[in-house]
């Protein structure tokens, strides 16, 4: 009877360990699939530059399903600026991300970039700022003349600079860069090695919750406007061979920015939970300023749309200021058949 026992019992547990583990290889694959029930597809995603609340939307369309609704398994890595964005993603390090649209007109008309399209707007004005605090003697462009600013090489912020200081009355010789990387650039102005960084408006309350110091803000916009802030680019090669891959990416990374902005304090708790560096109130307070200018002036503009006029508008700005050695036209950096439709 013992005997017959323990042989019921192992069997028992055989059984239950084979269940044990369909029910793990059922939920491995179903990890595997999208919504459809398909394969989900391998994509890398870069942010605009660094890991910070302006970027945490990708981490939420990732943590809250979207991503995998739409087919996609996708791996996260940090940008390091515009023209960093834009080699990776050519190059074929990466599908897609953001760079700034500004930025990325300089680099297409000065031929020192190409095989790249804009798919969607992110942002619907500029955001590109010279950022210090207080105690630098700085309140105007003017002042940055004699000044030291730090930034990564392939910025916006940077490579749009001489642009800003021609428009603005600078003398753009009389300042000095140095070079920095995203996830420093606020520790060195806190060092007061440098008298100001590159840096989106947005960052303000990063700057200040590491620099303990009131930040003061030179934005672009203020003296060049109808400039668009980031828009998100893949390569050419990408949006022609397989342009509905492109719609449903782009579809599923616009509702992880909506939800974002309406729920900045969760997205930020979701950047924490991928990147511990995060400081989530500083996060959460960059979603809320960056709320203003995903939907500009709360026209109503659908999340997403580009306007090919306004895009035209940018192009004579940096024309006329004679930062353009090639004429361009809105088709040749956006693919508009891609782009959300309002």
């Amino acid at each position: 009877m013992n005997r017959l026992t323990r042989t019921v019992a192992a069997a028992l547990l055989a059984s239950a360990l084979t269940l044990v583990s369909a029910c793990s290889s059922d939920s491995d694959a179903s990890d595997a699939k999208g919504g459809d029930g398909k394969s989900l597809e391998k994509v890398t995603y870069l942010t605009s530059f660094g890991n910070f609340g302006r970027d945490s939307y990708a981490w939420v369309a990732k943590e809250k399903g979207f991503f995998k609704e739409a087919g996609f398994d996708v791996e996260i890595k940090p940008g390091q600026g515009t023209g960093a964005v834009i080699q990776t993603i050519v190059g074929g390090q990466a599908d897609f991300g953001p760079i700034d649209l500004t930025g990325g007109l300089l680099q297409l008309g000065n031929g020192q970039a190409k095989d790249f399209v804009a798919v969607a707007a992110i942002q619907q004005r500029t955001m590109a700022a010279i950022v210090t605090v207080e105690g630098k003697n700085i309140a105007s462009p003017k002042d940055l003349e004699g000044k030291k600013l730090a930034d990564a090489p392939a910025s916006v912020v940077r490579n749009l600079f001489p642009t800003y200081a021609r428009l603005a009355g600078v003398d753009v010789n009389k300042v000095t860069w140095v070079n920095g990387e995203a996830q420093t650039l606020m520790g060195t102005l806190a060092s007061g090695s440098v008298d100001g960084i590159g840096q989106f408006v947005v960052g303000q309350p990063t700057v200040e919750a590491v620099t303990k110091k009131k930040a003061v803000l030179l934005p672009y916009s203020n003296v060049m406007q109808d400039l668009y802030g980031n828009v998100l680019i893949t390569s050419s090669k990408i949006a022609k061979e397989k342009p509905e891959m492109v719609k449903r990416f782009t579809g599923a990374l616009m509702k992880g920015l909506e939800y974002s902005l309406a729920n900045p304090q969760e997205a930020a708790e979701l950047l924490k939970k991928n990147v511990d560096a995060t400081n989530p109130a500083a996060a959460a307070a960059e979603l809320q300023l960056m709320a203003g200018y995903v939907r500009s002036n709360n026209s109503g503009t659908k999340i997403g749309t580009l306007d090919s006029g306004r895009v035209a508008k940018s192009i004579a700005i940096l024309q006329g200021a004679g930062s353009l050695k090639q004429n361009l036209t809105p088709d040749q950096i956006i693919d508009f058949s891609l782009v959300p439709q309002s």
